[in-house]
């Protein structure tokens, strides 16, 4: 299954990293690529079961997803189950390691299948460079969250 990878070290421990995470309904505040997130169904704020709707900064995309594996402080997986996307499957691992007492390193890999059978395959070495963009920002406003309190300024509409 194709997958990008990116990382980043924070100034601050796993414990602030990991609440930031796990304000799962609000991944808005830092993720420069979201118009907005919220909750549906009525599965809890996190932990396994819980899902939300991202709508993308495009105004027209969306994504819903569920957290499918959950580890407090070390790991999130999440399965993006429905979209508008053209991805035939795709699940978002987040993973958090103590650097030390004020450090975290946070790796965020995607693993994803595109639509559109072997046109979708011929397609993925396009798609990485953009998804690994695309993380990158997620990951820089995140950093930002934590150690600046940085939250991402929406377009009024």
């Amino acid at each position: 299954m194709p997958h990008v990878t990116v990382s980043r070290t924070i100034d601050a421990p796993v414990s602030e990293v990991w609440a930031s995470w796990d304000d799962f309904a609000n991944i808005d505040k830092f993720n420069p690529n979201l118009n907005r997130s919220f909750l549906i169904g009525n599965n809890g704020d996190t932990g396994l079961g819980a899902t939300r709707q991202c709508d993308l900064e495009d105004g027209k995309n969306y994504i819903q997803e569920r957290i499918v594996e959950y580890v407090p402080e070390q790991k999130v997986v999440v399965d993006i189950y429905n979209g508008t996307l053209p991805l035939k499957s795709a699940k978002a691992e987040v993973q958090m390691r103590a650097l030390g007492p004020t450090r975290t390193e946070l790796t965020f890999t995607m693993h994803f299948v595109p639509k559109m059978g072997l046109i979708g395959r011929m397609m993925v070495p396009m798609m990485k460079p953009q998804f690994k963009k695309l993380l990158g920002k997620l990951l820089d406003g995140n950093r930002a969250y934590i150690e600046s309190g940085v939250v991402i300024a929406r377009q009024a509409a």
